[in-house]
């Protein structure tokens, strides 16, 4: 259950918010007109904090409940614009397209992709094949990684292997366009932690008991701890 201690509006109202913000290309402000139909006088500015706050958050309950991806991986980084600057979104899909991980970064280097490749590998396993395409700081941060843990894994620099991951960025795009960037670091990637969880649980990635019976929101919901709000 999030701690909503000192908030005027309740953990339902709060919920729907956030989750219209994460799973649909809506701004702060198209939300305080839906939520103004419905009787709820919320302003923009209080969704944006709710977001930085709770979708985090949220996240991290869903990645007890995700589950396992395959050992075979394609990897690719885009761009996010943070403060009228562009920065790296580093993502990874397995070949099955169930999204394997993320890393937002302020450089795209090979300490960077090193940074996502460790990330990874901690939180889901060791992969056997990772496809990638030709980026020289990519392919020298898995070199590095493979030859200082002696690991056993078969790279590929092949393009149309690539082409799973870099359609699966259009999921993401597809939310953030809309939000014209952000303000800082901290609010991109608290926000797109939401974003990408809600584009997990559309590939139906939880792993939660009965969760196969519930539609997408009704899990979003559950993994907030709350029922499904009546004001929607």
């Amino acid at each position: 259950m999030l701690d909503t201690k000192r908030m005027r509006f309740p953990l339902e109202i709060i919920s729907a918010c956030i989750r219209w913000y994460a799973a649909y290309p809506l701004s702060y402000r198209h939300l305080e007109e839906m939520m103004q139909e419905r009787g709820a006088f919320v302003d923009h500015s209080s969704i944006n904090r709710w977001a930085i706050r709770f979708l985090p958050l949220i996240e991290k309950t869903f990645r007890k409940y995700k589950r396992p991806v395959g050992s075979s991986w394609r990897m690719d980084e885009t761009y996010i614009k943070i403060n009228g600057q562009w920065k790296y979104l580093y993502r990874a899909v397995d070949k099955e397209g169930q999204t394997v991980d993320v890393l937002l970064t302020a450089k795209r280097d090979k300490t960077a992709a090193m940074r996502f490749f460790d990330k990874a590998m901690l939180l889901n396993g060791l992969p056997g094949k990772i496809a990638m395409d030709k980026s020289g700081a990519n392919k020298a941060a898995i070199d590095q990684i493979i030859e200082d843990k002696g690991l056993s894994i078969i790279v590929r620099q092949v393009k149309y292997l690539n082409n799973m991951i870099e359609q699966d960025h259009r999921g993401i795009k597809r939310v953030t366009r809309p939000m014209l960037g952000f303000k800082s670091f901290r609010a991109a990637r608290n926000i797109l932690a939401g974003i990408e969880l809600m584009h997990m649980l559309r590939k139906g990635q939880l792993n939660l008991v009965g969760c196969e019976y519930m539609s997408i929101a009704d899990q979003f919901y559950a993994l907030a701890g709350v029922v499904r709000p009546a004001i929607i």
